[in-house]
């Protein structure tokens, strides 16, 4: 199951990459993960963008391989047990990660308490990731749900 799990990691990552790329592409969100992930490590934004999609990628890996441990620890695994998890994941990513950890420690990211003196690079994704757009959440949600389904069909194969 771990290595099924690896494997949808994969193509989960892909899918939800290239889906987020075609929403902010379609004007539905303004929010570019890996270019958030990147402008941790490097204001030059194509540079940023480069190692934010290594970045995103890895992610994609280690959280396909939590998918994996927990479908090896309660040996279950499928489509819909993913599409659970993923709803969990992008509870924790549209919640917790993005609206509070990456603000906290984002060296080049709008803090509430920045004043005019500071310039940031990017803005604070904001209470569910208002600022990012209003249709932002739903498609954070319905692409992490569509990452878990992969990862649990894949586990289950």
């Amino acid at each position: 199951m771990i290595l099924g799990a690896l494997a949808g990691g994969l193509v989960g990552t892909v899918v939800l990459t290239t889906g987020s790329r075609l929403a902010q592409q379609l004007g539905w969100t303004r929010m570019d993960i890996p270019l958030l992930l990147g402008t941790i490590f490097s204001a030059e934004r194509s540079r940023a963008s480069t190692i934010g999609y290594a970045i995103h990628f890895g992610n994609g890996l280690v959280f396909s391989l939590a998918y994996g441990l927990v479908f090896e620890a309660t040996g279950r695994s499928g489509w819909l047990f993913g599409l659970l998890l993923g709803a969990v994941h992008a509870a924790f990513a549209g919640g917790g990660l993005l609206n509070v950890l990456l603000p906290a420690v984002h060296p080049r990211m709008g803090k509430p308490w920045t004043d005019a003196r500071s310039t940031p690079v990017l803005e604070p994704p904001g209470f569910l990731l208002s600022n990012y757009g209003r249709t932002t959440l739903l498609w954070t949600f319905a692409l992490h749900l569509a990452y878990g389904a992969i990862v649990g069909l894949f586990a289950s194969l």
